[in-house]
């Protein structure tokens, strides 16, 4: 009966839609805006999105707003993101989505037609626009949470799945039947990968979902006790998804690969997570980051902590089973410095407490149905074809870094820690331009023998193998962390720099843009994410000079991913420890002795009694590149320096194998 209902409706609505693209009752540009989306949506397709046809594309704001003014434009290119949607639904065949699409824009469409008969001038009426999309975004949350929760923990939800597991994947049409945008860079990358033997898709795989395994080991989790992994990745890797699934079910493991969040209550700025195509067009993206400006209030805020909750609730038991996510990262795409557009809408500082506020309380809820200290994670990274002429070579290099041999790693970085080990805080000092001066405080321990404050991380969840780490104890982490380039979430960062005191950034700066209020903003949406300070979550030293060398060879290190540059030189992580919502979970390295620095003066507080208030739900790492960096050295009571890390090489005892790797 529901099925005929929708059915009925969106047929209603899709044919009011055909009757709008011939009507001419809407004066001048509201009368072309709406036959042209009316025609979008009878024939939707992305051509129309592609640099070169967005600066007259309804979904850039500057436009918009150029056509119709600041708050009736903006509103009016919101809605034109949003009717991008049905392309994705289509695929999947969601026709009641569809059907909430269309009639939304029918309702707007409606109340112009009522403004237009009543001699109203529409500038004025802003605020009626503005209440029909809040309402069409606050009224579906149930639906939309249900949806986005479901379709991560239950693996009934196959569409993705069934793709990769029954399509001819050596015929790259497969890629259409996704419904995401596909460029020539993942059709190139489909066919690399088809071109590669089963023994090495199988070697690939077999290293990811090893991986993953290993992550429950380490931290001795029951994954005995878990049904579900969700992998997530970019399209063109079907052929190794598909080997990967096959391994998991052989862990008793069932497989989730669920679609990048496409409401916009579900969005999160400019985030991806799930499987997903290109974007069409990234400048439009970073133009709508921010579109929750439209409809992010107190009261958004609790129905939709109650949306997330009752979702939870009814996945209760599939959240219980769920072991957690398979990440597959890719690098290499073209750089993209993006333009910051005053027409786009922008959170203001209320509402970026409240969107701080959320994530916290929503990862909080999420916590309780999928306990942090009882699930896993893995995370590996590929390049694709646009990272250049040597994209192949590069390939195999990188599935070598990935399968690099952990024993040797783990005894050199044995070494490091101990030195480490000698003082009581880590100096860290660039060379040459770099800036960064900072010390590190350590957490102090009370038996050297049975504990140590860093990790010795090889390769499991987090692949490659190569970095020591820990949570800095933030009284005395003080001082700049400076580096001339990064890349961080997709997003080229500039002489980005921090100014940090007692383990809190209290200033930032970048250059990429010609205003310092432009650079500010920018780190402040991307990396500190609407917080107005991060701590030091995380401190590590790389010993990855083999993926450093690669990097030299080739010429891309400012191609790398997080996930590989972190292993590349020194790197301090803003916002929440590696350990976080798992701290009373022990840990131990291969020597057996006990990691205790899981918390941090910051969680130790409020943990338990304010979650909260304890977590900032990001973690971004910032590497210092070995050639950038002077020394490492730990520093002892007496003042006395250790080095770990002298004039850009290793110093370390033991470690002297690492420099080959850095020697010209």
């Amino acid at each position: 009966m529901i099925d005929e209902m929708i059915q009925t409706r969106y047929e209603l609505s899709a044919g009011r839609i055909k009757e709008m693209t011939d009507e001419d009752i809407l004066p001048g540009d509201y009368g072309a805006y709406f036959r042209k989306c009316a025609l979008f949506l009878c024939n939707p397709d992305y051509s129309g999105l592609l640099p070169g046809k967005y600066e007259t594309s309804y979904t850039n704001p500057a436009y918009t707003v150029g056509l119709f003014g600041t708050e009736m434009g903006r509103l009016l290119s919101f809605l034109a993101y949003e009717l991008i949607n049905v392309i994705p639904f289509a695929a999947e065949g969601e026709l009641d989505e569809i059907t909430k699409i269309n009639e939304v824009f029918l309702e707007v469409y409606g109340a112009f037609l009522q403004l237009n008969e009543d001699g109203e001038d529409f500038a004025s009426k802003s605020s009626q626009i503005k209440d029909i999309l809040y309402r069409y975004v606050f009224d579906y949350l149930d639906e939309t949470m249900e949806k986005r929760i479901a379709s991560q923990v239950d693996p009934s939800y196959d569409f993705a799945l069934n793709i990769i597991r029954t399509a001819d994947l050596s015929d790259p049409a497969y890629l259409d039947k996704f419904g995401e945008y596909v460029n020539e860079d993942t059709k190139r990358t489909a066919a690399f990968l088809n071109s590669l033997p089963e023994e090495e898709i199988k070697r690939m795989a077999d290293t990811f979902t090893e991986g993953f395994r290993t992550g429950f080991v380490t931290t001795g989790k029951d994954l005995s006790q878990k049904k579900t992994v969700s992998i997530r990745y970019n399209l063109g890797f079907e052929r190794l998804v598909k080997a990967e699934a096959e391994n998991f079910k052989s862990l008793g493991l069932d497989v989730t690969v669920f679609r990048r969040a496409l409401h916009p209550a579900a969005r999160n700025g400019l985030s991806r997570v799930g499987f997903t195509g290109e974007p069409v067009n990234e400048q439009m993206d970073f133009d709508h980051r921010e579109d929750n400006a439209l409809f992010l209030d107190r009261a958004y805020v609790e129905r939709k902590l109650e949306a997330v909750r009752n979702a939870y609730e009814r996945h209760k038991d599939k959240a219980a089973v769920y072991a957690g996510p398979a990440v597959m990262e890719r690098f290499g795409e073209k750089e993209f410095t993006p333009i910051i557009k005053n027409e786009s809408f922008a959170l203001s500082k209320e509402q970026k407490k409240l969107s701080a506020s959320l994530a916290s309380r929503s990862a909080a809820i999420a916590n309780e149905y999928i306990p942090a200290d009882e699930r896993s994670f893995t995370i590996i990274a590929y390049p694709v074809p646009s990272i250049g002429k040597d994209f192949e070579e590069i390939f195999k290099e990188t599935v070598k870094i990935n399968t690099l041999p952990y024993e040797k790693y783990r005894n050199i970085q044995q070494e490091i820690i101990l030195t480490l080990e000698k003082g009581g805080c880590v100096e860290v000092k660039g060379r040459g331009e770099n800036l960064t001066d900072i010390r590190v405080s350590l957490m102090d321990m009370e038996d050297r023998e049975k504990q140590t404050v860093f990790e010795n991380c090889v390769a499991d969840v987090n692949i490659p193998v190569g970095e020591v780490f820990t949570s800095p104890k933030l009284a005395g982490t003080s001082g700049v962390l400076h580096v001339s380039q990064v890349y961080l979430n997709g997003l080229v960062f500039k002489n980005l720099k921090f100014v940090v005191e007692n383990g809190f950034i209290t200033d930032y700066s970048c250059s990429n843009f010609d205003t310092d209020e432009k650079n500010r903003r920018y780190i402040e949406e991307n990396i500190l994410h609407g917080h107005d300070t991060l701590p030091v979550g995380e401190f590590a030293i790389g010993t990855n000079t083999t993926a450093y060398a690669m990097a030299k060879t080739y010429d891309i290190f400012d191609k790398l991913p997080i996930l590989i540059a972190e292993k590349t030189g020194p790197h301090f992580a803003f916002g929440d420890t590696c350990y976080s919502r798992a701290e009373d979970v022990r840990v131990f390295n291969p020597d057996g002795r006990e990691i205790i620095s899981r918390d941090n003066e910051h969680t130790e507080k409020y943990r338990k009694t304010d979650p909260v208030k304890a977590y900032f739900n990001c973690h971004t790492d910032v590497t210092i590149p070995y050639e950038e960096l002077l020394s490492i050295a730990s520093v002892d009571s007496g003042g006395n320096r250790h080095y770990i890390i002298k004039d850009g090489l290793f110093f370390a005892e033991g470690c002297g194998e690492l420099n080959i790797p850095l020697l010209p």
